[in-house]
């Protein structure tokens, strides 16, 4: 019989990291420093607009690793 335990899992996971990306999208706008962080670069020029969210970036990647250390954390 096989293992469906794994799979479960991972779609779980995926759910729940689809679901707070989607929250972020959506409220997002009304938070005011998500996408504002300092290190976040904005360049605008006639005809040119560059937009790269490193800080916003770093920290979302740090709250990740967190949370997923805590929930795959086995002892």
């Amino acid at each position: 019989m096989p293992d469906w335990e794994s799979p479960g899992k991972l779609l779980m996971i995926a759910g729940a990291v689809i679901l707070l990306l989607g929250a972020v999208l959506t409220f997002g706008g009304k938070w005011g420093w998500i996408g504002r962080l300092p290190g976040d670069f904005r360049i605008q020029r006639d005809g040119f607009s560059f937009y790269f969210p490193l800080a916003t970036s770093l920290l979302l990647s740090i709250l990740l690793t967190i949370l997923l250390n805590l929930f795959f954390r086995r002892r």
